[in-house]
């Protein structure tokens, strides 16, 4: 299960969050990353409904504090979803969905976002985290790109800014904000 904390306020009654930008600009070495000793599969969700994207948004998100995606309209977010530089991958273990997974290729030219990636809470501590992250960053190479990059932040699993770093992901910039809180953490 995930470390589930509840960040401290600031005087405004709001969340203080460092976000960390990193970038990955060339193929790292390949990493020995065993493979799931369980029945796994990652497959891709083409055009997946908004009710299926929101699940996944809220199952990995829930204790992190997402609410990016929340705040987009069904319709805003279908077409994200439908647009054709927007790929979602979900790792399933045992036929149940415990990750995902959304690369883009349009907002960067030349560059590939790994805009949303997780595991959902029931299935961390089962090493699926530094697989699955293998294979996002290994299928974003597959385009050729400049550059592959991804942020982070304060609220994120404490584990995920090192995560990216040792797969070669390197901080490029940070931004301080603060943001209101969520109630349900």
């Amino acid at each position: 299960m995930p470390i589930k904390r509840k960040p401290e306020l600031d005087d405004n009654g709001q969340w203080p969050v460092r976000i960390m930008y990193l970038r990955m600009s060339e193929k790292p070495t390949p990493q020995a990353i065993p493979s799931p000793a369980i029945p796994h599969s990652i497959q891709r969700a083409e055009k997946p409904t908004v009710s299926f994207y929101r699940y996944l948004y809220d199952a990995v998100g829930r204790d992190w504090a997402w609410t990016d995606r929340k705040k987009v309209s069904d319709a805003d977010l279908k077409e994200i979803l439908d647009d054709k530089d927007t790929e979602i991958y979900v790792l399933y273990i045992r036929g149940v969905p415990a990750g995902y997974a959304e690369l883009n290729f349009k907002h960067f030219p030349g560059s590939v976002d790994l805009a949303y990636f997780g595991i959902i809470p029931e299935f961390i501590g089962m090493k699926l985290g530094p697989y699955f992250l293998n294979w996002a960053i290994n299928q974003a190479w597959l385009r050729d790109p400049d550059c592959i990059t991804v942020n982070t932040c304060t609220l994120d699993h404490p584990k995920a800014l090192p995560l990216y770093q040792r797969f070669g992901y390197v901080p490029y910039r940070q931004r301080d904000l603060t943001i209101d809180p969520v109630e349900d953490l």
